[in-house]
């Protein structure tokens, strides 16, 4: 199991799950940004920088055959709290054993 902060993803673990074996199965979790800054001299600010490049991350791990889940959250508090309770949920329950 690997785990990374974006957008530096793309120059970490996200490397090596892009390019190197076919192996793992993604979950991408984006948020809107609260507050947003533009970069001078540029057309967009950095929330769509970063919205971009998490799009990009999860387009080549689909386009190179990996499962990847992308969950953008419109409303970061409520959509936290809902990941939290589904986490709290799943924990809560039996796994089924997959040894015969």
């Amino acid at each position: 199991m690997t785990f990374g902060w974006g957008p530096r993803f793309l120059h970490s673990t996200g490397q090596f799950h892009k390019g190197g074996p076919a192996i793992g199965v993604f979950l991408q979790v984006t948020a809107a940004a609260g507050t947003d800054l533009a970069i001078p001299d540029r057309p967009f600010t950095f929330g769509e920088l970063i919205s971009a490049q998490a799009a990009g991350d999860a387009q080549v791990l689909s386009e190179h055959g990996r499962p990847v889940l992308r969950l953008h959250l419109t409303d970061r508090a409520a959509g936290v709290r809902q990941l939290q309770d589904l986490v709290s949920t799943l924990a809560g329950q039996a796994v089924p054993s997959t040894e015969s």
